[in-house]
């Protein structure tokens, strides 16, 4: 198998897995396949190296996460949304009222403690995991997880609130 067949089956392999790491981060699956694309197109230039990681898997992750991080820095024009549809896949059992609350509410969240909380609890990596994907100490990655974590809370908390009183009136 030749070095592009090699690319070419991996990143065929892993399309769906690099989705569902996105979508968290971006909530809108357009916009996560463009996040997708990116990080792949990015993969194709340095497959020769990244073939070589010892977890390639990570290394992919790794690229998506920084692909987001980086336009969250970019200027507004490259955030603006050209139309106020929202597009969400359903999702697979369970409450999607508490999902789309869970969702919303992380849509809000900052975007470092976001590729935080995605990475920890999406992803299922460990601190230090998450910590050498994002490029930061140990210690970085615990407090964003605070945060981001007290963040969701607070606005659960307000949406269970606002629906509380709504229920009494």
């Amino acid at each position: 198998m030749n070095v592009d067949e090699e690319y070419t089956a991996y990143v065929s392999a892993r399309l769906p897995w690099l989705r569902k790491i996105a979508y968290p981060l971006c909530q809108d699956w357009h916009r996560a396949d463009d996040l997708v694309q990116t990080a792949i197109t990015r993969l194709y230039v340095k497959w020769r190296q990244a073939r070589a990681a010892d977890d390639l898997d990570a290394y992919v992750r790794t690229m998506l996460i920084r692909v987001f991080l980086a336009e969250q820095r970019g200027g507004w024009f490259s955030r603006v949304r050209l139309t106020s549809a929202i597009s969400h896949q359903p999702s697979e059992g369970g409450d999607r009222d508490m999902a789309m609350d869970v969702s919303r509410a992380l849509a809000a969240v900052p975007p470092r403690q976001r590729a935080t909380l995605v990475l920890r609890f999406h992803c299922d990596l460990s601190v230090e995991q998450t910590a050498r994907a994002l490029g930061c100490s140990t210690g970085t990655v615990k407090s964003q997880t605070a945060r981001g974590l007290a963040a969701l809370r607070a606005m659960l908390g307000e949406q269970e609130s606002r629906l509380v009183r709504t229920e009494e009136c």
